[in-house]
């Protein structure tokens, strides 16, 4: 059985009762973007990213991991499902 909804993420959203986050992503993109400007070099930038990310470096590792086995899983998918062997 294969079930196929169309819309919109907002829509989605809405339909499993999850928050609206919006004002809070807005607020956060801000932050992210002042404290880029002042930024000088790659050093310093890497220290603003993991004082602004949600749970500091853990959480930027936690959300790397979570990338990495993402992209491996799918990438195992498509190999299978193509007979494609590498």
């Amino acid at each position: 059985m294969n079930v196929e909804i169309e819309c919109t993420p907002e829509e989605a959203r809405r339909f499993l009762g999850l928050p609206d986050v919006s004002k809070a992503h807005e607020v956060y993109v801000e932050t992210v973007i002042n404290a880029m400007k002042g930024v000088s070099s790659p050093d310093q930038l890497n220290s603003y990213i993991k004082q602004l990310a949600p749970m500091g470096e853990m959480g930027l590792k936690l959300f790397q991991q979570l990338m990495e086995h993402g992209t491996g899983a799918a990438m195992a998918g498509f190999k299978a499902g193509t007979g494609n062997k590498g």
